[in-house]
């Protein structure tokens, strides 16, 4: 038996080189024919990923001025990607992909696991942070809360008399000529604005006497700070584990915020408890949402409670005092269009000239404030090129191609970005990185409105800004007051003004002015 299977095994081995043979080159016919179908077919195409401009470490070395950074290549490429160790950082500044981004494909564009895990700490699963279900029952809430009249009717009482509160500090400097931080002011007034309208808390660090209150505002900023370098530093969690370095001042930072906080939520909760059903305050929404968890909202606990009024501070606090900042600098750069502004204001207003501060506060109406345009031309301007968010980021979730041809993979951060767009040639014209506010006026002197997806300053689609108008309306009772009773230079003409790199777009080292009565 064993011979005979010896003497057969030579026509065996012939046989299996033969059918390997075979097999060799059907496989070979097979993979050509694969080919010449994936070339045939789109849906197989190679990948056409966006150019590379650099990796993230590039950015790091650039985090000093980093938007400019970004603005710089955005001249070259609409939109271009930064390489990272775990994924690429795509960004554009082509209204047809932001508008892919926020709107048409909106499903496929959050803030995703990356986004999140930076911001937690901070932000917490406030609506800045999250996606899904927590997003859309928080933007349900906030959609009725600025739509409410009594939100707004307290916000302009709460508005008019900080204004009021500001003029007479702005006046004490100008008196005595000193030199003043307006950017701080701003920061310290709407502040108190958002405490007062969110919270129903008088924290008055305008006047200089809450130190607790300006700690938890420092704390704020700079911790705002070092979620932006988290996005570039991938060394933060091993820094955050270690508890070392900037990561070690972020745990110290984050601590006394939340102490600051769920200080505010247990005198706020026991304010309530004194008061009984209907009779209780619903002017400011911490109150609404406590008054919700009596009523038996098991979900309204101190946590979320405190992840709400974060984020609600970095909405109406750092935003609109970043912006009338570069406004006042804007104004001082261009002496004319403040002059132009303070007489609009005047004639809006219609008051003798000799009119107290508190006085003047009281007369600027809906009406009145709506007669403004050439200020909230003057205030669009100014966001157009100096944007409260600079770039906002959107995780990939699934293998994608933007409108103008460019792949992004699943995971990829796509970023959209309100500062280059606003500097973008193609988009405004050749004196795209002049401050004009006329640009927003048609022929006949009608402010006209440009499509979010090319003026990007307060998103688009489904996350558009739901506090635009009252963002707009706050800075607009601020500059109105302010410029109606002074005229404002730069302190030191020749003093560089830049920002600092976070979040949102602040002036670093602050604004110092000269203020002149008028």
């Amino acid at each position: 038996m064993e011979s005979s299977t010896l003497a057969r095994s030579p026509t065996s081995a012939a046989a299996a080189a033969a059918a390997a043979i075979v097999t060799l080159l059907l496989g070979v016919c097979f993979a050509k024919l694969l080919l010449l179908l994936s070339r045939q077919n789109p849906t197989r195409r190679k990948p056409n990923y966006a150019p590379i401009a650099g990796t993230i470490f590039h950015q790091l070395l650039n985090i000093h001025r980093l938007v400019d950074y970004h603005t710089t290549i955005s001249r070259r490429h609409k939109t271009f990607r930064m390489l990272t160790p775990s994924c690429n950082y795509v960004y554009t500044v082509d209204p047809a992909n932001v508008e892919y981004i926020l709107k048409t494909n909106f499903a496929n564009y959050g803030k995703g696991e990356l986004s999140y895990s930076v911001m937690r700490d901070l932000l917490g699963d406030g609506i800045f942070a999250v996606d899904g279900d927590k997003w859309r029952q928080q933007r349900k809430i906030a959609s009725f809360e600025f739509s409410a009249k009594v939100l707004r009717d307290f916000s302009s009482v709460v508005f008019r008399n900080t204004a009021a509160k500001l003029a007479n500090i702005v006046a004490e400097f100008a008196s005595s000529y000193q030199m003043m931080d307006i950017q701080d002011l701003f920061m310290k007034s709407t502040l108190d604005s958002i405490f007062k309208v969110g919270f129903g808390v008088e924290l008055d660090t305008l006047s200089g006497s809450n130190e607790e209150g300006r700690k938890f505002a420092k704390a704020f900023d700079d911790s705002s700070c070092q979620l932006l370098r988290r996005f570039l530093d991938v060394s933060w969690k091993v820094k955050r584990f270690l508890n070392i370095g900037s990561e070690a001042e972020m745990k110290r930072n984050i601590k006394l915020i939340d102490d600051f906080v769920y200080k505010l939520i247990d005198k706020k909760s026991e304010q309530m408890s004194k008061q009984r059903g209907d009779f209780m305050k619903k002017e400011d929404i911490l109150s609404r949402f406590l008054i919700e968890r009596e009523r038996g909202s098991d979900n309204i606990e101190d946590r979320y409670l405190r992840d709400i009024i974060l984020n609600f501070i970095i909405a109406g606090r750092d935003t609109t005092a970043g912006t009338l900042s570069w406004l006042l600098y804007m104004l001082c750069k261009h002496p004319h269009v403040q002059e132009k502004v303070a007489q609009e204001v005047r004639e809006a207003i219609g008051i003798k000239d000799n009119a107290a501060m508190d006085e003047f506060a009281a007369c600027l109406t809906e009406e009145a404030i709506n007669q403004m345009q050439y200020l909230h031309a003057s205030l669009t301007e100014t966001l157009r090129l100096y944007p409260a968010v600079p770039l906002d980021a959107k995780c990939c979730f699934s293998d994608d191609t933007l409108p103008d041809g460019f792949d992004v993979k699943k995971g990829d951060m796509v970023n959209y970005q309100p500062y280059p767009m606003g500097r973008m040639k193609f988009l405004w014209g050749e004196d795209a990185e002049e401050f004009r506010p006329e640009r927003w006026f048609n022929e006949d002197g009608v402010f006209v409105t440009e499509s979010p997806f090319k003026f990007a300053a307060f998103q688009a689609g489904p996350r558009i800004c739901l506090g635009r108008e009252f963002a707009y309306r706050q800075m607009k009772i601020f500059a109105a007051t302010l410029l109606y009773f002074f005229k404002f230079k730069m302190w030191d003409e020749k003093k560089k003004v830049g920002y600092r790199t976070m979040l949102t777009l602040q002036i670093d080292g602050g604004l110092h002015l000269g203020a002149f009565r008028r």
